[in-house]
């Protein structure tokens, strides 16, 4: 099982997803073996699911070892007192700090997308930092701190995408990202990491980033100009 063990303690574990692992069962009954279920064959005990990531993103995911830890977990994320700090790619331009504040909707295909004026959406709010940014012929790139105060669904990348800075390798906001500008960049995938979980009276939760994201990174640097 490639999920590195990342914390322990008497009320969770917590491990390094990787890039295109579910963390619950699909629909299908002839699908992957979801990292939950992987996670109870080897241990011979069950879990609770706390929260998930999208299948497509790498990084620190939670389990619950008791029920009552389960309650407890799931109470402090639905009181927003868990913070959650990701790295992402972003095909766009974002110097310095910004605060997106762009409430959410539900779109099809199990897409989401911004709620428009007047419209019903779902309060959301994602603070990104600019950690490094690189100059390709097609436009720049940039390395982006994202911590989300809200849980919607695909946040990041639809907040992301809204200011014209899709995510690398994101086949639903980004499909841009997949062509020309990375054509002899080593194979993409959504260029989204859960970097660190900081939950309530424990220490925050590492997860390093990953190799695919690594190369991505080092091909930027030896190919594209970086920016100050």
């Amino acid at each position: 099982m490639d999920a590195p063990l990342l914390y322990e303690d008497a009320d969770l574990i917590a491990v390094a997803k990787p890039a295109g692992a579910l963390v619950i069962p699909g629909r299908t009954a002839d699908g992957p073996v979801a990292l939950r279920q992987q996670l109870e064959a080897a241990r011979g005990a069950p879990l609770w699911v706390v929260h998930r990531i999208d299948q497509d993103t790498s990084g620190v995911v939670v389990f619950a070892k008791t029920a009552a830890a389960h309650r407890a977990l799931c109470a402090a994320f639905e009181a927003r007192t868990v913070r959650k700090t990701y790295v992402a790619l972003a095909f766009g331009d974002l110097p310095g700090e910004r605060a997106i504040e762009l409430p959410l909707t539900d779109a099809r295909r199990g897409k989401a997308r911004p709620a428009a004026p007047g419209e019903p959406g779902k309060p959301a709010r994602t603070d990104v930092s600019a950690r490094r940014r690189w100059r390709l012929p097609a436009g720049v790139v940039t390395e982006v701190e994202a911590r989300p105060l809200t849980g919607r669904h695909h946040q990041i990348r639809v907040h992301l995408r809204a200011l014209e800075a899709p995510i690398v390798g994101d086949p639903l906001y980004g499909k841009r990202t997949l062509r020309g500008a990375f054509a002899e960049a080593p194979p993409l995938r959504l260029a989204l990491h859960a970097a660190r979980l900081a939950l309530p009276d424990r220490p925050p939760i590492d997860a390093p980033l990953p190799d695919d994201l690594r190369a991505l990174i080092a091909w930027l640097d030896a190919t594209a100009e970086v920016l100050p």
